[in-house]
């Protein structure tokens, strides 16, 4: 499974609300069929894969391992039904960073931490908190395009008496942010009863070992690739002290070595989002996921 951008379709329906609320059909949603297919490569060949039933609100994620065609199912999640512990939150975290690092479409893990969500409900050991920090924070980081507004003015200068803008009220903008807090806050509510499935005979533990240790392979290795090793000390700083006023002294370092990778450089970007831009720097540090994060949830 090469890296692959993540597909057109995806895009038009992650926009419409309703894609994430499962109250119906999204917009964007491809004329011919109501299903859909995302494959999210990882690392050496492997990667998940998450089929959608854009009817039902079924989801299905699997695991594809290298010189396979079919992936083998991890979990299914249905509306109303127990959310499925197929993946720890951690691995979820852990793949996610590596998508979206090999994906210039993705400045954020956000869009596929966001998917997966439902496929690694909270459990007793991990921080509650700091998963509903980057849960909401996947949940802000969606985008869609929206059009300029509309001049509802005059096609000409009016009468003295209507010239008054209370005669030409201008219509009402669509946001960008494709959930509002309400939304977002539903999302993020811990699962009252999830269903443990990694226990199963058929659950693929050893292929989702393989992945896993492929992911956080690649993750330690961008450290030491290209124009990151002379930023490492200046992120490390940043990890370790959770300051991040030097973010924009470690971008200027980034850009001035040459660096022009997408997602890198969007993270560290402004406007600043806190949760957006711990992932890169602790990635830029080598430091464990989570060491950055802690000083801002």
């Amino acid at each position: 499974m090469d890296a692959v951008r993540v597909s057109e379709a995806l895009h038009r329906v992650s926009g419409d609300p309703v894609f994430w609320t499962g109250e119906g059909i999204p917009d964007g949603a491809p004329d011919d069929r109501r299903e859909l297919r995302i494959p999210l490569p990882v690392a050496g060949g492997y990667g998940l894969v998450l089929d959608l039933d854009l009817q039902t609100g079924e989801r299905t994620l699997g695991l594809r391992e290298p010189a396979t065609s079919e992936p083998v199912q991890l979990g299914w999640s249905a509306p109303g039904r127990p959310h499925p512990a197929a993946l720890r939150w951690w691995e979820l975290d852990l793949c996610a960073r590596v998508i979206a690092l090999e994906d210039p479409t993705l400045p954020h893990p956000g869009l596929v931490v966001a998917l997966l969500a439902p496929f690694a409900p909270v459990t007793p050991d991990d921080d509650v908190s700091a998963v509903a920090a980057v849960r909401e924070a996947a949940y802000r980081s969606l985008r869609r395009e929206v059009p300029p507004p509309v001049d509802a003015g005059p096609e000409q200068t009016p009468l003295p008496l209507f010239a008054d803008p209370r005669w030409w009220p201008r219509p009402p903008e669509e946001s960008p942010q494709v959930l509002d807090e309400a939304a977002i806050a539903a999302l993020t509510v811990p699962a009252p009863v999830v269903l443990e499935v990694r226990g199963g005979s058929r659950f693929p533990r050893e292929g989702l070992d393989h992945l896993v240790r492929r992911a956080a392979a690649r993750l330690s290795r961008l450290a030491e690739e290209r124009w990151y090793p002379g930023t490492r000390p200046l992120a490390a700083q940043i990890a370790a002290t959770g300051d991040l006023r030097p973010l924009p002294e470690l971008l200027g370092a980034l850009t001035e070595a040459g660096c022009d990778h997408p997602t890198v450089l969007d993270a560290l970007s402004e406007p600043i989002v806190a949760i957006e831009a711990c992932w890169m720097v602790e990635t830029l540090a080598g430091a464990e996921p989570g060491t950055l994060l802690r000083h801002h949830v």
